[in-house]
């Protein structure tokens, strides 16, 4: 299945082609490499000449060109969220629009589950965290969350969008670890939680210099993560960028959740529809169980 994130008041992919996308985030409108991107582009080079940010790389090298009277940072409000934009040097904004529909189906399993039992939260453990999207989305809708993320800065600027949705005060535990570190002291609490999701990139390094290779750590990191869930769990959600990977083979690490609790299992891509020609651009996959 492809899961599309339409067009929103504060988002909306303007174009993409020729191995570049120009996406509007509120008032300003970026122009980024994408190698996904490998048609046409339906506008004219008049309409790209126009965004206020343009990345570049030149050799090993990056950088933002930013048009006088652009800001270097700004806020916007996407699926009852708000959200602090910041270009940064790995050509990301600190959100991932596609991820839209994924929050959606939390928030709904959770305030379903929520209706139904009215004296015990879901607890959510959100690893690989980023800037939050999930995270907030999961504590809107009534659960309580344990965010975790190697980066400090990539957790402070999760609690600063908290802060900006008025959730700076909802019941989200915000820690800087290594997750595979963090996962094992779990593990030996006896901790449990509903749900879990996670997001892991296809190379990076903990806060202490911890070092992470999806084809080498995926597999154990999944197979731990399982051991943290409760006896009636909700949902478990994967989803990823790493180029060469299947959603097939992002499902087939959690197959075993379908025989052991029965639910539903899907799996497929993430895209963003363009306006105007109704385009779907591929920006990652995903894989999902739901009880």
């Amino acid at each position: 299945m492809i899961l599309k994130t339409k067009k929103q008041n504060d988002y909306e992919l303007v174009d993409s082609g020729n191995g570049e996308k120009l996406e509007r985030y509120g008032s300003y409108t970026l122009r980024r490499p994408d190698p996904e991107a490998i048609w046409e582009k339906s506008k004219d080079i008049e309409v790209w000449e126009k965004a206020g940010l343009k990345f570049v790389r030149t050799g090993t090298k990056t950088k933002w060109i930013v048009k006088e009277g652009t800001s270097k940072s700004w806020n916007i409000s996407y699926g009852d969220l708000n959200f602090s934009i910041r270009p940064t040097s790995f050509k990301h904004t600190g959100l991932f629009p596609e991820q839209l529909p994924n929050w959606q189906w939390t928030e709904k399993i959770i305030t379903n589950y929520q209706l139904q039992i009215t004296n015990k939260k879901v607890s959510v453990l959100n690893l690989f965290a980023y800037t939050g999207g999930a995270t907030l989305a999961c504590a809107k809708a009534g659960a309580e969350v344990c965010h975790v993320d190697g980066s400090k800065t990539a957790v402070e600027w999760a609690r600063e969008n908290a802060k900006l949705s008025e959730l700076e005060d909802a019941p989200v535990r915000w820690i800087v670890e290594d997750v595979l570190v963090f996962l094992k002291r779990e593990i030996k609490r006896g901790r449990k939680y509903d749900a879990i999701i996670m997001d892991p990139p296809s190379f990076g390094h903990g806060p202490d210099g911890e070092m992470w290779k999806i084809e080498d750590d995926f597999v154990v990191f999944v197979d731990e993560c399982k051991k943290l869930l409760s006896d009636r769990p909700l949902f478990f959600l994967i989803s990823g960028y790493a180029a060469g990977y299947s959603s097939t083979a992002y499902r087939q690490n959690i197959s075993d959740l379908l025989s052991k609790f029965g639910g539903t299992l899907e799996d497929g891509e993430l895209g963003i529809e363009e306006k105007g020609t109704g385009r779907i651009l591929p920006c990652g996959i995903f894989a999902r169980w739901s009880r």
